[in-house]
């Protein structure tokens, strides 16, 4: 680690903390990520999943693990440097990003998912704090919770903070597949446009019943499994007809309803693939650019990936970096970095702490007509709550329970104090 000097720890959570450094021999900045538990062999460091779904990935829009260094039982990753998460650039807003900037974004995020999905990976965790940004690109990151689509079920019940977590994961199913985090995608597209969440529950019971008062109740003809999940958890779906995306989202475009309410399907097989999005109409003059059509000379066309979108800028695509090395080092090692060719100056990369509980987010974004609306869908006060028994026949909204028996630990209503950190 002698090659990097520490400039800021600019973050702190349960399992890590993140440094802003820089490589002394190219003076590039980095984000050091340093694990807080020992790791006494190489066999524990390759079997970490954020290494092993890392590593198998080289995409422009999936953040990039440089490296990974063990120096006296401490592991560190090195990763690539980026400018913010798309929640702090919600979080000063008062005028919901444009379609066109949120079109160029999502564009890159459903390359990204595509490329993931067709090698066997679904991110699991998808949410405005694991997406990165620098200018108009934007990158896929935080992959501890990655899971392979050929690896064995059942899998964990925590998946995803609860506003962005799809209904099999809600009603603990223990086989699902990709079809997560194209559920997620949705949620955040909302509320990119509409700078409010659009599924903010404070419980998995009140998430459930966030989702009926969106886009009405689930019956057999529309998600017939999902009944069969309810009666065994002795779940009962509150009576909500109708379906009131369109309604709630009156200024968005009926091409961005349409596929908002179709990655938000109830079923699961109803939700359209990552490469399917990418022919929807929402993305009509959009232009797939393919990872390997790269300047020869490492100089990139100056072209956003969302081509011929009007409002959108023009900006350089991020250059194609090589496979990061995952290494045992010494102390005072002189093994030196491959240049990465990425900018000398910005701020660390940042992310959501996972040391709070597993609640949502808290949030700034001001009253508008959809908060109106959907009255179930404030967040502007959150209180402590206490643990109480379940009831043997939970009913969506009218218990402080989630379906787990569990109840979270909510902060008090702020104006955004939550800390942005590196896990």
């Amino acid at each position: 680690m002698d090659r990097f000097k520490m400039i800021k720890e600019v973050g702190d959570g349960t399992f890590g903390s993140v440094w802003r450094a820089i490589n002394k021999q190219n003076g590039e900045v980095v984000a050091v990520k340093k694990m807080k538990r020992k790791y006494y062999s190489f066999e524990e460091c390759m079997s970490l999943r954020e290494v092993k779904s890392l590593r198998r990935m080289n995409h422009p829009n999936i953040v990039k693990l440089k490296e990974v260094i063990r120096e006296n039982d401490i592991l560190y990753f090195i990763m690539e440097y980026m400018e913010c998460n798309l929640y702090q650039l919600m979080k000063d807003r008062v005028k919901p990003f444009s379609e066109a900037e949120v079109r160029n974004w999502c564009f890159q995020i459903f390359q990204a998912l595509a490329y993931m999905h067709q090698r066997g990976y679904f991110h699991r965790d998808l949410k405005p704090e694991n997406l990165l940004v620098s200018k108009d690109v934007i990158k896929l990151a935080d992959f501890g919770l990655a899971r392979e689509v050929t690896s064995v079920p059942p899998y964990t019940e925590y998946v995803s903070t609860r506003w962005y977590r799809a209904p099999e994961v809600l009603l603990q199913s223990s086989v699902y597949d990709s079809a997560v985090d194209m559920w997620a995608m949705g949620a955040i597209m909302a509320e990119l446009l509409t700078l409010h969440p659009l599924f903010p529950g404070t419980s998995e019971a009140d998430e459930i019943l966030k989702i009926c008062n969106v886009i009405g109740s689930p019956d057999e003809q529309s998600w017939p499994q999902g009944l069969s999940l309810a009666e065994t958890m002795k779940f009962q779906f509150p009576q909500v007809s109708g379906n009131q995306l369109a309604e709630v989202m009156t200024s968005i475009s009926s091409e961005a309803v349409d596929l908002i309410s179709s990655l938000c399907s109830w079923d699961p097989c109803k939700r359209p693939k990552a490469a399917e999005v990418l022919q929807h109409t929402f993305f009509q003059g959009c232009t797939f650019v393919p990872p390997t059509v790269r300047s020869k000379a490492g100089v990139l066309p100056k072209t956003p990936p969302c081509v011929g979108v009007k409002g959108v800028s023009e900006h350089g695509m991020p250059r194609r970096y090589s496979t990061g090395t995952l290494s045992t080092t010494k102390p005072h090692s002189n093994a030196s970095l491959k240049s990465s060719g990425l900018s000398k100056t910005g701020h660390p990369v940042l992310r959501h702490s996972r040391s709070l509980p597993e609640t949502g987010r808290a949030t700034m974004h001001k009253v508008s007509t959809l908060t109106e609306r959907l009255s179930h869908m404030s967040v502007t006060s959150r209180t402590r709550t206490t643990p109480k028994p379940a009831a043997p026949l939970l009913k969506a909204g009218l218990g402080k329970s989630d379906l787990l028996g569990k109840t979270d630990e909510i902060p008090p209503a702020k104006r955004l104090t939550r800390k942005l950190v590196f896990v």
